[in-house]
């Protein structure tokens, strides 16, 4: 039985196996899914016959959906870039280098030439 629904939950809810997985925008999937949960709030909300059960229940959707499309977020961006997590740089002062990003993603240092006058003009 524990089998069943936990199939039964995925097979609704995650968006990796429902029908949605063949929506190949991240995005636009979250934005449907978005949309089914307000249609199944309002439904509810008639069913019962309250509007304040509407309000409770489209706050508690947003709060659940949004907390899930953020931490999807971070985990994909950790996936993807993990170097955003542990490379915080600042520039320094003086015109000796800039920072670029390879086709990595990986942050690096270009020196510049001693000889450089710097400036937007020069």
């Amino acid at each position: 039985m524990r089998e069943f629904i936990y199939d039964s939950w995925n097979a609704v809810m995650d968006h990796e196996k429902n029908p949605l997985s063949k929506i190949p925008d991240f995005n636009t999937r979250h934005m449907i899914m978005q949309v089914l949960a307000w249609m199944w709030c309002i439904a509810f909300s008639l069913m019962i016959g309250s509007w304040t059960v509407f309000g409770i229940s489209a706050v508690g959707h947003i709060v659940l959906l949004g907390a899930i499309a953020v931490t999807v977020a971070t985990f994909e961006t950790a996936k993807r870039k993990p170097w955003l997590f542990g490379s915080y740089h600042s520039y320094g002062r003086q015109r000796g280098y800039t920072i670029y990003y390879d086709k990595k993603g990986m942050p690096k240092k270009y020196y510049y030439d001693d000889k450089d006058p710097g400036g937007e003009h020069a």
